[in-house]
């Protein structure tokens, strides 16, 4: 079907009066060529969506064109305001992506295309879907991380369509406003701060709090228009000082006021626990220079001029942010005794710092080059290149949620380099953000030079020093949730794939052994492996024992499959428990001791070995040998002597040995 010649002049008629303005304005920034393309994709979106009104009882095709217009405001290139105009043709109407194809070109439809992929996002931050078909999940959320990696104005696109739908919310019911107004702050916004595009993250977040909080937004809205006369006029006067210094100083800048957005200020109110009066930035202005070093300049001048707040000043030039933003932060006493923020940047970080990623495409139609651009999607391709490396997609949809969704920590190494990481990492998981090696070796940490628990829950602007040894040794402890040694799926993946690294035969052994021990503890006996295995992605027997010694797959995981097959299958059925007599030894217990003659034995309390556990002894002092299982925790934080009282032990005959269970 040809969508943009079918309707004739029909598509000129149904763009009414009002909207042929503001086509106007969105063309004139167009070559000739450019332009023609994008009106064929207007009158094409407006021919498509004839019959369809939004519950503001516009028509359909006018919010495909105010997303065009949020677009063209960041400068983006012709390509994605022609995709923007047809980005719901293909969802909303009979046209095809081939339509498409056919009469814009494989690009415009390429990008329609990842712009309807990216509907389903919704569905990976929801907690209730990922129990199930994990794997048809993983696999639909690689196809969009590829759309989104492969052409980020992808992701511009979907940004600016939840911006005018935000901005238009008042037409719907209070639950669906509530509901798009959640998923717009945990979702929307999240992916606008990641790419750096703050115009847009910042509009998300105050229209999120409209809704969400309407009783603190409009206190906070009511104050700053209170005090917007007089705030205004204390900006002005501080304006015209710095304006004076910096010219006698010989440093070229630009000095305004900057507005403060409601959310900030309501998150930092609650994370603070200040009242109104005692934001910082409430009083904020932000000086623009030509180079760097005139940043640092103008922030000596600054200081120099009024006292400076202690613990207020961050230096996000030389520590970028994650995502590339790059300013100087302080806060000072100002005249009158007023706190006053300042930000200090350069005109390219201030550009870098509004459009993030969107920045780039007006250096690829000027034919230059964006450095910074790669390294702003850097974590898209990073995510697509760790699903290559994992198998477990539970774990990719999890690291999905936690690089996109969650708030962020940011924590300095010694050295002063600033480490992002979700909230609720712990200081092993700073070890394995810095290094794998790092993580592997580490045996303890230091937080602002104080010792702390490796599961404490690193907080902003800590500086951590992870404390290592020669050695790489992770503990499978590490891999435990209820532990909480780890809380990034990232960490999780390193230590898993270093066991899967140890010997191939070490894997199958630890197996077979797990293998028996849950199927003693559930009382199931004569089950074959090849039908357990098969619960595993179909996995051979050998390929199935080495995943369950290696940690890849999980204790719980087996026992949720043994739970589920057990009703099905005769052979799986627990058998009825048996009272036994406890077997006679005068000396052994049921154990055989190498080389240590006739000693008492007890099992550990702390790990529970059980028969076929792989087990070692410690001569304790006084009590004779006590029986751990060698990964054992306790044992292997043993150092020094005491690693010296273990001694070879191996089961006996343990047929009719009973063992404790309290």
């Amino acid at each position: 079907m040809d969508i943009a010649g079918d309707q004739g002049n029909t598509g000129k008629q149904c763009i009414d009066a009002s909207a042929q303005q503001r086509v106007g304005v969105l063309l004139a920034r167009q070559s000739p060529e450019h332009g023609a393309t994008l009106t064929r994709a207007i009158e094409a979106a407006c021919h498509a969506h004839h019959d369809q009104l939004r519950k503001s009882g516009e028509p359909y095709y006018l919010h495909a064109l105010a997303v065009a217009e949020i677009l063209d405001e960041l400068k983006l290139d012709y390509e994605t305001l022609v995709a923007a105009v047809l980005h719901d043709v293909v969802e909303d109407t009979t046209t095809t992506i081939d339509d498409l194809g056919n009469d814009f070109g494989p690009t415009i439809a390429r990008m329609v295309d990842g712009v309807t992929k990216m509907e389903r996002i919704g569905e990976f931050h929801q907690h209730e879907s990922l129990d199930s078909k994990q794997s048809d999940q993983a696999e639909s959320l690689r196809k969009l991380l590829l759309a989104m990696a492969e052409d980020v104005r992808v992701v511009l696109i979907k940004l600016a369509d939840r911006l005018h739908n935000m901005r238009t919310l008042h037409h719907l019911d209070a639950d669906r406003q509530i509901r798009i107004a959640r998923e717009t702050l945990d979702i929307y916004a999240p992916l606008a701060n990641r790419l750096g595009i703050w115009q847009i993250k910042w509009e998300l977040e105050d229209l999120s709090l409209r809704y969400l909080e309407p009783e603190a937004y409009q206190s906070i809205a009511r104050q700053l228009a209170g005090t917007r006369t007089e705030r205004e006029a204390y900006i002005a006067r501080v304006i015209d000082m710095l304006d004076r210094e910096l010219a006698a100083s010989g440093i070229k800048a630009t000095v305004t006021g900057r507005s403060k957005h409601i959310y900030s200020i309501w998150r930092k109110m609650q994370r603070k626990r200040l009242g109104f009066e005692q934001i910082f930035d409430m009083r904020a202005i932000r000086i623009l220079v030509d180079e760097e070093k005139d940043c640092y300049a103008a922030l000596g001048l600054v200081h120099g001029l009024w006292r400076h707040i202690p613990k207020e000043f961050d230096d996000y030039i030389a520590n970028p942010k994650e995502n590339l933003y790059r300013s100087l932060h302080t806060a000072v006493v100002g005249p009158d005794g007023l706190n006053l923020e300042v930000q200090i940047r350069t005109h390219e970080m201030h550009r870098h710092a509004e459009l993030g990623v969107a920045a780039h495409w007006r250096y690829k139609e000027g034919g230059g080059s964006d450095a910074g651009y790669e390294e702003k999607i850097a974590w898209l391709r990073q995510l697509l290149e760790w699903r290559e490396e994992e198998h477990s997609a539970n774990d990719f949809v999890d690291r999905f949620k936690s690089e996109a969704f969650q708030d962020r920590v940011y924590v300095l190494t010694p050295q002063g380099r600033i480490i992002d990481l979700p909230q609720g990492a712990t200081p092993l998981d700073f070890a394995y953000a810095v290094h794998t090696e790092v993580g592997h070796r580490c045996r303890g940490a230091k937080v602002n030079g104080r010792i702390v628990t490796l599961t404490y829950p690193l907080q902003n602007g800590e500086q951590v020093e992870i404390l290592t040894t020669r050695q790489s040794r992770p503990s499978r402890d590490w891999l435990n949730s209820h532990q909480g040694y780890l809380h990034t799926s990232r960490a999780r993946a390193r230590v898993r794939a270093w066991f899967k690294r140890q010997d191939h035969e070490h894997n199958l052994s630890a197996g077979r052994t797990i293998l028996d021990r849950e199927l003693n503890r559930v009382g199931i006996s004569a089950v074959p492996v090849e039908k357990i295995a098969e619960r595993f992605r179909g996995r051979q027997v050998e390929e199935f024992l080495a995943a369950l010694g290696s940690g890849e797959i999980t204790t719980g995981q087996l026992a949720h499959s043994l739970g589920e097959l057990a009703p099905h299958d005769d052979a799986l059925k627990p058998k009825p428990a048996r009272k036994k007599k406890r077997k006679q030894s005068s000396s052994d217990g049921g154990f055989d001791i190498q080389g240590v003659g006739n000693l008492m034995t007890s099992t550990a309390r702390c790990c529970r070995p059980v028969p076929n556990d792989p087990i070692i002894g410690y001569i304790t002092r006084g009590r004779g040998v006590t029986i751990h299982r060698q990964d054992c925790g306790n044992v292997l934080r043993l150092q020094g002597e005491d690693r010296d009282r273990l001694i070879e032990v191996e089961w006996g005959d343990t047929s009719d040995a009973g063992y404790q269970v309290d």
